[in-house]
Order: C-alpha cells, then sequence, then structure tokens
C-alpha cells in the first residue's frame, strides 16, 4: 500500500524524533529539515490521491551521480510514498553515451534525464521517445518563467515530420551571474547596477577609484577558452533579440557578420579598457577560470566583480569557511535598457524524456509538475527551477533564493550557444578563437576563421 504523507504526519514525524529514530531518518533522508511548512504539502496530496502503484516499478536513469543522485533519490522516495511504486533510479558519467547503446539494443530504460536537448531531438524523429503530449507542454508554457522557451526545448518533430512535446524541464542552472564581496562593494559605496549601462559606468568608477573592476581567465588545458564563449553568449542575449541567438546557433548567421563581430567587439570592452582586468588583457588567457574568482577575497580585493556560473563557489579559495550571501553574493548580469530585449538568462537544465509506454513513468515526469518536487531538492541546495508554484522559501539558503529570484524574472532562457553548434564549432575553433582575439586578434579576423571551420564542414 503506498503511504500517506501529509503534513500533519511530516509534524508527527519531527514529534517523534527521540522515539522513533529510523522513521525520523528516513524523513531526514527525503530532506525537509526541520521548516516542513516551506513544501507544498497540497500539491503532494493532490498528486497521492490520484496514483495507487503497489506493487509496481519504474526505471529512471540519467547523468547525475554522487551528490546530485542522493538528491534524485529523495525526489524519487516522494514519488513512492505518494504511490507505492518502485522507483529503479541509476546515473552515470556516460549517461549521454550509454543511453544510446541501451536504445539500439532494445533496453531503453522507461525515463531518461536529458542533460541538454539535443540527443532527444535525434530519439524523437527515430520515434525512439514517447510524446507528453500537448496538454504538458502548454503546462510548461504556463508555468514556467520563460515558459515558451522552455516548451520549445523540449519540442521537436516525431518519425512523421510532426511537432509534438517530448521531454520535460526540470532542474535549471544559470551563467548570468556577477559575483561579488558584499563587504568590498559596502566599504567602496557601490551599488549593484540593475542596466548594463549601470555596470559600464560602475566598471569606469571603479578604474576611477583605483580599483580593478573585474578578475577573468580563460584557461582550462585542452578546454582553453570556453569561458569567453559563455561571455559571448551573454552579450549575444542583450545585444541582440532570441531569434538572432537561434540564427547564430544553426549558422544562419554567420560568425564574421556585423552582429556577431559586433557582441565580439562588446566583450573587448571588459577585456581591454585600460585598468578593467586583473592582470590586463594580456593575463587573461593563462589564468586558470578556477582559480581568476581568487582576486575577489584578497586584501585589498584584486579586482570586483566575475562573471561566471552557478557553480564557481566550488573553485573560491577556503569556500568551506565563506558564508554564501554574506561573504560573497551574485547579482543578474543585467541587459541594456536602450536595446528594450527585457531579462534574459543563459543557462542549461535537465529535461526528462519517457522511452517506454509504462504508466508509472508517465506518472513520474507528471509528478515533476508538483512544487513539493522541486522544493524537496531546493531543500537540499544544488537546485534551481524556473517553475513558477514553488514557495522560494524552499531554497537551502539565501544565495539560491536570490538566484532563483533571477531565473524567475527570466523573459527569455536560450542554452550555452557553443554546446548547440557542432563540436568542431563550439568545442573547438570557437574556443580557441576566442583566445585568439584575448590575445589581440581583431574580431573580424577570429569570427572569419572561425566561419570557414563551419563552412569547411560540409565539404
Amino acid at each position: 500500500m503506498k503511504k500517506a504523507f501529509s503534513l500533519s504526519l511530516v509534524m508527527s514525524l519531527l514529534a517523534l524524533l527521540m522515539i522513533a529514530p529510523a522513521t525520523a531518518q528516513e524523513f531526514e533522508d527525503i530532506a525537509v529539515g526541520d521548516q516542513p511548512e516551506r513544501f507544498s504539502w497540497d500539491s503532494y496530496e493532490e498528486f497521492a490521491a490520484k496514483y495507487d502503484f503497489t506493487g509496481m516499478e519504474v526505471e529512471v536513469f540519467g547523468p547525475w551521480v554522487d551528490v546530485d543522485f542522493t538528491h534524485l533519490e529523495a525526489v524519487a522516495s516522494l514519488f513512492e510514498q505518494a504511490t507505492g511504486a518502485t522507483v529503479n533510479a541509476s546515473g552515470s558519467n556516460d549517461a549521454e553515451q550509454l543511453i544510446q547503446v541501451r536504445v539500439e539494443g532494445g533496453d531503453p530504460p522507461d525515463v531518461y534525464v536529458f542533460p541538454q536537448p539535443g540527443q532527444a531531438a535525434d530519439f524523437a524523429a527515430d520515434g525512439q521517445l514517447i510524446p507528453l503530449g500537448d496538454e504538458m507542454g502548454q503546462w510548461v508554457v504556463d508555468n514556467y518563467a520563460a515558459g515558451a522557451d522552455w516548451a520549445s526545448f523540449g519540442t521537436f518533430p516525431d518519425e512523421n515530420g510532426e511537432d509534438q512535446f517530448f521531454i520535460f524541464p526540470y532542474k535549471q542552472d544559470m551563467k548570468s551571474l556577477v559575483w561579488y564581496v558584499p563587504d568590498n562593494f559596502d566599504d567602496a559605496g557601490y551599488e549593484i547596477p540593475t542596466t548594463m549601462e549601470d555596470l559600464l559606468a560602475l566598471s569606469e568608477q571603479m578604474v576611477a577609484d583605483g580599483n580593478t573592476p573585474w578578475c577573468i581567465g580563460v584557461e582550462s588545458g585542452g578546454a582553453t577558452g570556453w569561458t569567453a564563449t559563455d561571455w559571448m553568449e551573454d552579450i549575444m542575449l542583450r545585444l541582440y533579440s532570441p531569434e538572432t541567438y537561434d540564427m547564430w546557433v544553426s549558422n544562419e548567421l554567420a560568425f564574421d557578420s556585423e552582429e556577431v563581430v559586433n557582441v565580439m567587439n562588446t566583450f573587448g570592452t571588459f577585456l581591454f579598457s585600460e585598468g578593467w582586468t586583473a592582470g590586463g588583457a594580456g593575463a587573461v588567457a593563462t589564468t586558470s577560470f578556477g582559480d581568476s574568482p581568487a582576486g575577489l577575497f584578497t586584501i585589498p580585493p584584486q579586482c570586483y566583480m566575475h562573471r561566471q556560473a552557478s557553480f564557481i563557489p566550488s573553485f573560491f579559495p577556503d569556500v568551506e569557511s565563506l558564508e554564501a550571501g554574506l561573504d560573497y553574493n551574485t547579482f543578474y548580469f543585467p541587459s541594456f535598457a536602450s536595446e528594450d530585449l527585457g531579462n534574459p538568462v543563459l543557462g542549461a537544465g535537465t529535461l526528462f524524456g519517457l522511452f517506454t509506454e509504462n504508466e508509472v513513468g508517465m506518472a513520474f515526469i507528471e509528478f515533476l509538475q508538483t512544487p513539493i518536487a522541486h522544493e524537496i531538492w531546493m531543500s537540499r541546495a544544488g537546485m534551481l527551477t524556473a517553475h513558477t508554484g514553488v514557495n522560494p522559501e524552499a531554497y537551502a539558503n539565501d544565495l539560491l533564493r536570490s538566484q532563483g529570484e533571477v531565473l524567475l524574472g527570466a523573459t527569455t532562457f536560450r542554452f550555452d550557444a557553443s554546446d548547440l553548434m557542432p563540436g568542431a564549432i563550439g568545442a573547438g575553433s570557437f574556443w580557441s578563437g576566442m583566445v585568439d582575439f584575448i590575445n589581440g586578434t581583431p574580431a573580424e579576423e577570429v569570427g572569419a576563421a572561425i566561419q570557414e571551420t563551419w563552412d569547411n564542414l560540409d565539404q
């Protein structure tokens, strides 16, 4: 029999902490902490009333391992409590290769977690994926920030060439963030900029005050240059429409076009303006991306701002001794007020697809529509969501909560362009071309060289 797991039960489990340690430990493993009122238990109860899958199983496979996998297990455990089903979850760093092998071998999992949408399009065109239905696609439009974008990421032509909604977005990551130390800003009297014009003016003010605005590093071994491509992508979304961004990704807009060259030169403002970058532009190509934010924490600070994705605190020096939100914080990499393009966000996200007709698999994906399926992971950290129905108080800390607010304020969301381009471009000439630009090659020449590589792919 499935188990009822209501707010009243949660409170009872907390009260029984001392006399029923096994039950309490099970509760803590699901991880709602000591504030169960943060969670949307009504969404759990409504879902639980719909299904009883006692004795049935579902397999969920994806790219999550280690800590992230334990978070998935917590979400799966709540689904098991609600339905009585058994979730057999597994993850691998090689999931993208293994799913191809399993599908070709006729042994797909019921549910697969796609780390990005490209591979799903191929499976959909081959008739391997099960459509999730237009109703669920419309639900995403109505209930996610930038919902039309998220629905489009999950929509592909099926084997008959007809567009269908195939993969459901769950768990987002952001790149459009600027990291700073609040005490440094307070001591210098600086305020958080809300437009790109303000950010550029703040950078100029910092230089006038004898300070260095930015720490930038792009060295990453064989992947050197990828951090510079992120700058390009964020700036593209702030200078031109989402449609223009998509044309760039698909090579309808050439790398040596006026638009892309303008984006590169705008990035050059941050690189080459006198005094804007710690160590000068000459140090950027040889400074490790993981070491570059260390300048935020020196006394006096070697820089005041660092643009990077949400993962970067793991590279902060002595991060265990730092308190998120107090010793370091973020603000949104802002848009140009003059361009009137809203609040675009660059990032990534995982998406759940269905490979079999297993009704428990479909129900598992439906469960991801509930606020509580997001809030459980939010409470454990490592999770941002575009779901507008969640309680922001469920986030593990103020830093994640503020980043969640940025995500909920997005009017446009786009995946990393280089990840969507052919590997020879997005993980090849684009990376190396940005290093050339940093080292002084004009943007027009860099763009032309990258475009030549792309043009030669079809020959």
